[in-house]
């Protein structure tokens, strides 16, 4: 990229000059704009900014008056508006700087108080954010789009107008979508002019993810040919109309699915000689440059020419989080402005090369354009080789002198749709304008010189210590202390391919695993496993241990448990980092195991040999930090230490549901403490526990110190009648936990031992009505039925503001729709089998003992689940809170409604079942979050976002209550409890003095 952009285009006098002098225009322009001053002095770094771009995000689409009255109260006393009092150089921002200083005056007082004055502001407030956005959005419908363009036309503006749709959640959504393109399509091909180029006349945009509700990468399979046949009736419409039709970026995960589609629809033999297909290019993508020569390839093969539109880039934020979330390798996107910015000069120049490209640069960035204007000369624009583009309510004064000047061809990118679809636009564009680093807010500072604004990018990357942004992480090396779990970019189709390759070819290959007793094979009758999808494949076969074989691991265990434990804390934390090491190797064949053994998809999968990695790496890390001795104050003459001694032998009991990270997580921290551990997993999966524990062994854990004992209850009641356990470290149901705990109670002779108990919960998630439905629903979904419900953390009650109940409940039952059930080896099963034939029964049979009007919604499954253990995804309305009295562990949701201004009993009302475990909320206002985090008796509070998937180190889980003892797994306290502690105290004057204090006694 750099040695294609290298040197600097605008380093000749005139070029320079005519930069210049596009700055400047640029820079007048936007003294004139009201509205770039207030985004300049209200940037989203500060709490005002924020306040209001939550205000501008939220308000217009709360149903009742109580929330959006509250919603102006909080917002608009959140701020320091005196602070900018007479800060700007625009009287307009001035003037709202002093409404909202009257605003936060009036409101202040009692909340009663506060509450009526913002009941009369409400209409004030509706009108002042209906005026913002309008500065974004071009027109509220197609027709009056046309009728404003019409006049903008005099001007000589094109115009490519954008449909506002956001991801569709529901087919109803897309179906809406797609009707409002087809509507725009039509109306815009009625009105262009002839005898012009299609891709020179007005044109729509589309974005894909509107069109398909399951526009994701494991549903490439089905997404892909469904868009194609969607996007090709599309164009055949804008090349019936002569008009251009262009398909917008969207996320980097999404793009080589985007291309793709794109692909198929230029080799349609019904769109040949249509020159109107544009395809939009992110330059913040490194790959960007590699995606334009794909597009002229494509072109060059078809024999069209193909529009691309070049844009910075839209989702940087997001795609930042994401990567890091994922554990993937690299960023999808530069992180440093400066290189986007060389990006796009590069991308520029492979345009221009490129006859067979129609190009179409969207930028604000007068250094962009002048370099373009060098590259390609004004004459090309005008005549027709290229174009610029702009969006409606930025980058004014930019283009305007060289229209005039040169007749150069410029376009506006012009959003239409009513305020509900334009938010997540909204606020897009006041990040943008609002951010620190771009351009847009720089021109607007005028502390920033010229030279500055038009400084070379290659330049500025030269200067910096390296091309990659320090500041931003990368995701392997999120956590200061360890290497992050690495993840699978799913959107990388050969990738995906691979490794559903390799795990085919390990279920292809049955495998037979058996007890490990101090490191020595078992012994013992054999009893078959069949995996829980009911598919026709063996797993692999088990050997039970009995009683006796209890008692002789216990033997082995407390003779080689004194030598562990002397063993350094340094050796036995590099024991479970060798542990990381062995579980990345082994990667494929475990998560084949998981699948099989368990029944978890590919996705869930991936996730938990992620977090069991996590784990190792984290006890490792906090073993070195937390338990080495600690010096304690005392007296002159004193010294006092407290050190950490392991407790002895653990009896872990795992549960099938994360058989393999809760299993090693329990085992590791235990092991590293200098315990040695007798593991008992869950009947459902004792092979993935035995392939754990040979990777143990592996990683020079000391024979002995661990023993694997699979089996039925009676190994768990063994293990736990043991006179010489030291301790539990259990996750199950709370019926078995309280039995365990009666267990160890038992026998008077017997020394208190500790039970560390995770169990399960009446997990809640409370939606009012200033959430954002379409981004409250999805998490809803995947907390409900992903892993098939079948989480300790799943969502089990649905508590919806009845304001909002119809429209949520009509959007949840739509991705319910879409939700697909199946064999857990495929890539795009969404839930699959619970575990076994009980669980369907039990869950089978709670679902027919309730009303039949209480069902709101069953997923329909596909004939082949009649071979499985499978559930149908459930969705129950429920009269009241306190209906559900038992935690239905499977893919059934209840719901129920609340009524505004009654938060705080509601979840008063969820506390009283006793459970502690999740609860999530969904909400804008800053208030609800803080009562719900003041009341909620929850070992994890959720707030925007899903309530499964805790990441370790980050999120330490764990509940209280019915739902667990503490201390959380993951958490920096986890390891005490595996432990004792013992001090040391030492008279120092014992031989006649203090000899340390008489040296400074001068």
């Amino acid at each position: 990229m750099g040695a294609r952009a290298q040197s600097d285009p605008l380093a000749g006098e005139a070029a320079r000059a005519r930069a210049t002098r596009l700055l400047r225009s640029q820079r007048a322009a936007l003294s004139r704009r009201w509205i770039d001053g207030l985004l300049h002095e209200y940037g989203i770094g500060s709490a005002e900014g924020l306040a209001l771009m939550t205000l501008a995000e939220s308000y217009l689409r709360v149903p009742d008056r109580d929330t959006a009255a509250a919603l102006v109260a909080e917002k608009l006393t959140a701020g320091n508006w005196r602070s900018h009092r007479g800060a700007s150089p625009r009287w307009q921002v001035n003037a709202v700087t002093r409404a909202l200083m009257l605003a936060r005056t009036w409101l202040g007082g009692s909340e009663p108080h506060s509450l009526r004055v913002a009941q009369w502001l409400r209409p004030l407030v509706g009108v002042a954010l209906r005026t913002l956005g309008a500065q974004f959005v071009y027109a509220r419908d197609i027709e009056q789009a046309l009728q404003r363009s019409r006049q903008d036309a005099s001007h000589r503006w094109r115009f490519s107008f954008d449909m506002l749709g956001e991801s569709a959640r529901t087919q109803a959504d897309a179906a809406r979508y797609r009707a409002a393109y087809e509507h725009a399509i039509a109306r815009v091909g009625a009105t262009a002019p002839k005898g012009v180029p299609s891709a020179q006349r007005d044109g729509v945009s589309v974005k894909l993810s509107a069109l398909h509700a399951r526009y994701e990468p494991l549903q490439r399979a089905h997404a892909v040919p469904e868009l194609t046949a969607i996007v090709v009736e599309l164009a055949e419409a804008a090349a019936a109309g002569r008009i251009a039709l262009t398909i917008d970026a969207e996320e980097s995960e999404r793009l080589d699915m985007s291309l793709e589609i794109l692909a198929r629809v230029a080799a349609h033999p019904r769109l040949r000689g249509w020159d109107g297909l544009g395809f939009a290019v992110q330059a913040y993508q490194p790959r960007a440059e590699t995606v334009i020569d794909a597009i002229a390839e494509l072109a060059r093969s078809s024999a069209q020419r193909l529009t691309v539109r070049l844009v910075k880039g839209a989702y940087w934020d997001l795609e930042i989080k994401h990567a890091q979330e994922r554990g993937l390798a690299q960023f999808p996107v530069h992180t440093r402005k400066a290189a986007t910015d060389l990006s796009y000069l590069a991308c520029a120049r492979r345009l221009l090369a490129a006859p067979q490209l129609y190009a179409a640069f969207a930028t604000h960035n007068a250094h962009s354009v002048a370099s373009i204007l060098e590259w390609g000369g004004a004459d090309g624009a005008a005549g027709g080789q290229f174009e610029f583009q702009r969006l409606h309510g930025m980058g004014a004064g930019l283009y305007e002198p060289l229209m005039a000047e040169f007749g150069l061809r410029c376009r506006i990118y012009a959003p239409v749709g009513p305020y509900a679809e334009l938010l997540p636009y909204l606020v897009r564009r006041i990040l943008e304008n609002g951010a620190n680093a771009g351009f847009i807010h720089q021109l607007a500072d005028p502390s920033i010189d010229e030279q500055s604004l038009l400084s070379d990018p290659a330049s500025s990357l030269q200067t910096a210590r390296d091309t990659e942004n320090e500041a931003i992480v990368n995701p392997l090396n999120l956590y200061p202390e360890r290497r992050n779990s690495a993840g699978i970019d799913f959107s990388d189709r050969a990738q995906t391919e691979a490794l559903h390759g390799a795990l085919v070819a390990c279920w292809a290959a049955p495998q037979r695993a058996a007890p490990i007793l101090g490191g020595r094979e078992g012994a013992g009758p054999e009893l078959e496993l069949r995996d829980p999808a009911a598919l026709a494949h063996t797993v692999g076969t088990v050997v039970q241990a009995d009683v006796s074989q209890v008692q002789a691991a216990f033997e082995r265990a407390q003779a080689a448990q004194p030598a562990w434990a002397a063993r350094s804390l340094e050796s036995r934390a590099l024991c479970l980092e060798r542990m990381a090491e062995l579980l990345e190797l082994e990667r494929d064949a475990l998560m084949a195991l998981l699948v099989r053994e368990a029944g978890k998809t590919i996705a869930d999968a991936l996730g938990e040999w992620r977090e069991a990695v996590d784990f190792c790496r984290y006890y490792a890390v906090l073993a070195r930090r937390t338990l080495e001795p600690q010096s304690l104050p005392g007296p002159s003459g004193e010294r006092n230490e407290l050190h950490w001694a392991a407790r002895g032998t653990f009896a872990c009991i795992s549960p099938w549901n994360f058989p393999l990270s809760i299993f090693l997580g329990q085992v590791a921290a235990a092991l590293v403490s200098g315990n040695a551990v007798i593991a008992k997993p869950a009947p459902q999966t004792p092979l993935i526990a035995a392939a754990a524990v040979r990777l143990l062994l592996r990683a020079g854990i000391a024979a002995d110190v661990i023993a694997l004992v699979p089996g039925t209850d009676a190994i768990g009641a063994a293990l736990t009648a043991e006179p010489r356990l030291a301790g539990v470290a259990f996750t199950g149901s709370n019926t078995t936990a309280r039995r365990i705990a009666a267990a160890l109670l038992a026998d008077e002779r017997r020394a208190l031992v500790p039970l560390i108990a995770e169990t399960g919960g009446l997990n809640a998630m409370i939606v009012d009505s200033s959430a954002l439905l379409e981004r409250a629903i999805g998490d809803v979904t995947v907390s409900a039925f992903h892993s098939a419900g079948q989480r300790c953390s799943a969502l089990r009650l649905l508590c919806l503001q009845e304001d909002i109940a119809e429209p949520a409940l009509r959007m949840l039952i739509g991705a319910m729709a879409l939700l697909r059930v199946g064999d857990p080896g495929q890539l795009d099963t969404d839930v699959g089998p619970v575990i076994d034939a009980p669980a369907r029964q039990a869950l089978e049979g709670y679902v027919a003992g309730l009303p039949a009007e209480r069902i709101l919604y069953r997923c329909p499954l596909p004939a082949q689940c009649a071979l499985g253990h499978y559930v149908a995804p459930t969705l129950v309305r429920l009269r009241h809170i306190e209906e559900l009295q038992q935690e239905v562990f499977g893919p059934v949701l209840h719901v129920v409604s609340w009524r505004a201004g009654t938060l705080a009993q509601t979840v008063e009302r969820i506390n009283a079942s006793g459970y502690g475990l999740t609860m999530g909320l969904q909400t804008q206002l800053t208030q609800h979050v803080e009562l719900v985090q003041s009341l909620a008796r929850v070992g994890n509070l959720y707030i925007n976002r899903s309530m499964i998937g805790a990441v370790v180190g980050s999120q330490p889980f764990g509940g209280e209550g019915l739902s667990g003892t503490g201390p959380k797994a993951g958490g920096p306290n986890y390891l005490s409890r595996f432990l004792t502690e013992r001090t040391v105290s030492i008279d120092t004057t014992a031989a006649g003095g203090n000899v340390q204090l008489l040296q400074h006694s001068s």
